[in-house]
């Protein structure tokens, strides 16, 4: 097994096509399908189901890439810690959902890391992207919830992919609404009281599963309904449209503002915040800091926020 070779089939796996992936890494399509097929005999392994349409990571190859990962970004790092030609160190990566304290964690930790030079990704994907993305080593740390109604499907995912689940609280379901919203001086609100207005939900692509929707409740039909892929449009309707979408309350005014403001929603759910990590992978210190900002920031933004606890 050479290094080479894992590069590769990291490559067809992120393309899921020979030919894109041979054109990529500048080689032919012949000696690209012949390096992934001699890693197969040596490891005893069938990695990718080939096709017409493509090709595809058998379940052993999931399996096999998130250890060629590790491999990889050891190899990555001793690159980094001892070539003289040192490129800008990439410190730490974080996956989530759209939640505000998420990115005022990570600014906090940028801030305390005394280098001139380094990278860093912070980046708020699909629920099902998020776990991918840390396991396949991607990313340290992700951060999803869960419900009572997708917690089984979510429980099973995340024992696919070999990552756990640690939880940092459980709140009540809340409305996001502009300040001015004709529901705006309700105490609480019901799900009958949200129907004369526009459902905001986060687009979630091919695994567009109520399971993996961002929001709670995202099987309450509604006569109307806006898919967005990120946070600014999705308050930015709100605010034009007195639109509306179902989380967890807890807003960060500092990142976001005080025009959005959370009312409780009449329901027996309950929205679990947590954040995942593999079991294949021992977290840096620099992740460990950022677990630790993660929860003090989560504590301040709750604080700030009138939600309703579990």
């Amino acid at each position: 097994m050479r290094i080479r070779q894992l590069e590769y089939l990291v490559k067809v796996a992120e393309s899921t096509s020979i030919t894109q992936a041979a054109s990529e890494l500048y080689i032919s399509q012949p000696s690209l399908s012949h390096a992934i097929k001699e890693l197969e005999e040596e490891m005893n392994v069938i990695l990718l189901n080939r096709s017409q349409k493509g090709v595809a990571l058998t379940a052993q190859g999931e399996e096999f890439l998130s250890y060629a990962r590790q491999i990889l970004e050891q190899i990555n790092l001793l690159n980094r810690r001892f070539k003289e030609d040192e490129t800008p160190q990439q410190i730490f990566s974080v996956a989530g959902q759209h939640y505000a304290f998420v990115v005022d964690a990570f600014v906090r930790l940028l801030k305390a890391f005394d280098h001139q030079e380094y990278q860093a990704s912070l980046k708020e994907l699909r629920t099902y992207e998020v776990i991918e993305d840390v396991a396949n080593l991607k990313s340290e740390i992700g951060i999803i919830y869960r419900s009572h109604y997708n917690h089984q499907v979510i429980n099973a995912e995340l024992k696919k992919h070999q990552l756990t689940f640690t939880s940092l609280i459980k709140v009540k379901p809340h409305v996001f609404i502009y300040k001015n919203h004709p529901l705006a001086t309700y105490a609480s609100i019901e799900l009958e009281d949200l129907l004369p207005y526009p459902k905001l939900s986060y687009e979630q692509g091919t695994n567009n599963s109520f399971y993996f929707w961002e929001e709670v409740l995202a099987d309450h039909a509604s006569p109307k309904t806006i898919t967005v892929s990120d946070r600014a449009t999705l308050f930015n309707l709100a605010i034009g449209l007195n639109g509306y979408t179902i989380s967890s309350g807890i807003i960060n005014a500092d990142l976001n503002g005080e025009t959005i403001i959370a009312r409780p929603l009449v329901s027996s759910e309950e929205i679990e915040l947590g954040f995942i990590t593999s079991n294949l992978h021992r977290l840096r210190p620099i992740a460990e800091e950022y677990l630790v900002l993660l929860k003090q920031c989560l504590k301040v933004a709750v604080n700030d926020s009138p939600i309703d606890r579990v």
